[in-house]
């Protein structure tokens, strides 16, 4: 049974499976992120709106990290190990 997240650990896991899928879809992301849709577009709207992470065509759906995408996840990684 997982913990309670916060919202830096719920961005992790929603980067992290974009990361790792390369392209992936909405759907997806939130399933291999255990989100409920809620949550889940509180999120995903915030990474979108500041730039984490962008369509990967305008006519398709699935999404991708930006390069600011990977250095915030890849930051937010660094600061989770240092309070581990």
């Amino acid at each position: 049974m997982r913990k309670e997240r916060n919202k830096w650990e719920i961005i992790i896991d929603v980067l992290e499976v974009i990361r790792v899928e390369e392209k992936a879809k909405k759907t997806r992301i939130m399933h291999k992120a255990y989100l409920d849709w809620r949550n889940f577009r509180r999120h995903f709207n915030f990474l979108i709106d500041e730039g984490f992470i962008m369509k990967c065509n305008p006519d398709d759906e699935c999404y991708k990290l930006t390069e600011n995408g990977g250095n915030l996840l890849k930051k937010l990684n660094e600061v989770h190990e240092i309070l581990r």
